[in-house]
């Protein structure tokens, strides 16, 4: 027989609990100026947004392309869902594969230049379903240090051994490899293409030669690549020469404006994907709406290459015009150290009707607190102007 639900007094004593947990552990985030707070925002153009009352030019989306707010893109999606609802009714495996999710694989795949692709709920459930589908207990992760968290989430997930590699630090991963290579039947190198919080991209010329000459795989996530560097490629197509990146995931939320997440590989590994990722067995499936905006992305991104490099050209603006190392990718990190240091930088920049976020520990390393910039094509080289002559009144002067 089960145990009855706890009645009156006992009861009022667990929920007492519960909240005296939270609220101190809330009270150590206040402390440390740590405690975020949803703020409602209401996203116009892809540039402006409406907050507290207040219309603000936003450099803090990663809708790099605006096409979160394209008219083909919207219209796609509209169209989708009134031919085919709003949702897709189970997993793939159960109500099938909806035809547009074999068109939206099929061009990621030819962009990508692999044999097939998995298309998953999202980025996060991508890389948490993943590595564990490729890599289990006996065999070896090594990541970067300053890798996603979700790239963590799914090594940590496949209960391999993990080992961490300073950031982009290729000789590390030589000797790491040459240490421990051989007591692994499998090793995966995990890395971002684009470093979603400085912007940087990843060595991957130099990985994929490791990787080749250790028999181990290398993981790109390029989620803050697809659509803005490499052509619209992604980061293994942004190094001038060809890399071979055998595992290439990414997101469909950023520059291609809507949501979800992808791996694109050889047949065979997709093939086993769609078998034993359990992020994406026991996951619904995107919504078609959100699968046709996808493709109608695609779309603009590979006819219009020109609009593709706006971001990046935008973000080399801002930083020449503030001094600072080229960008090379729409991702601008201003590091400010504490999080308060952070935290009153962004509230100077809102104040002067800017939108950009502090970014704090846990998201950064203790100490690295920053601004973070990102650009997007539909700022203008005004904006861009304005912005670099207040982020250097207003916060690089003081």
């Amino acid at each position: 027989m089960s145990n009855p639900r706890p009645q009156g007094k006992q009861r009022s004593l667990e929920m007492r609990s519960l909240q005296d947990f939270a609220a101190g552990k809330l009270g150590e985030l206040d402390r440390a100026s740590l405690h975020r707070v949803l703020a409602e925002t209401e996203r116009h153009d892809g540039v402006w947004v409406s907050r507290n009352g207040r219309r603000l030019l936003s450099f803090c989306c990663n809708d790099y392309l605006a096409l979160s707010q394209h008219p083909a893109v919207k219209a796609a999606a509209i169209a989708a869902t009134q031919r085919y609802g709003v949702g897709s009714g189970a997993s793939r495996l159960v109500t099938g594969n909806h035809p547009l999710f074999g068109e939206l694989e099929r061009r990621l795949a030819r962009l990508k230049g692999t044999e097939a692709a998995c298309v998953f709920g999202s980025g996060y459930l991508a890389n948490s379903g993943i590595i564990p589908a490729l890599i289990g207990r006996d065999d070896l992760v090594l990541i970067d240090e300053l890798a996603h968290a979700c790239l963590w989430a799914g090594a940590r997930l496949s209960r391999a051994t993990v080992l961490a590699f300073r950031h982009s630090d290729v000789a590390q991963v030589e000797t790491l490899l040459a240490a421990h290579r051989g007591a692994h039947p499998r090793v995966l190198i995990a890395t971002d293409g684009v470093f979603s919080m400085d912007g940087d991209l990843a060595p991957l010329p130099e990985l994929a030669a490791l990787a080749r000459n250790h028999d181990a795989w290398l993981m790109t996530d390029d989620a803050h690549g697809i659509g803005v560097v490499g052509g619209g490629r992604g980061s293994s197509f942004a190094h001038g020469v060809d890399v071979d990146v055998p595992l290439q995931m990414g997101t469909l939320s950023k520059a291609i404006g809507g949501y979800g997440g992808y791996l694109c590989a050889s047949a065979p590994v997709i093939d086993l994907i769609h078998n034993r990722a359990r992020s994406f067995v026991y996951s619904t499936g995107l919504p078609p709406a959100t699968v046709a905006a996808a493709i109608a992305a695609l779309d603009l991104i590979e006819q219009e290459p020109a609009y593709a490099a706006l971001p990046l050209a935008k973000a080399r603006a801002f930083t020449r015009a503030l001094g600072l190392p080229d960008a090379t990718s729409p991702i601008v990190p201003l590091l400010l150290g504490e999080a308060d240091a952070a935290l009153r930088a962004s509230q100077r920049l809102e104040a002067e009707g800017f939108l950009v976020i502090a970014i704090r520990p846990p998201t950064v390393p203790v100490g690295t607190a920053r601004l973070r910039f990102t650009f997007s094509a539909g700022h203008s080289d005004a904006d861009i102007a304005r912005l670099a002559a207040t982020v250097h009144q207003h916060v690089m002067e003081r």
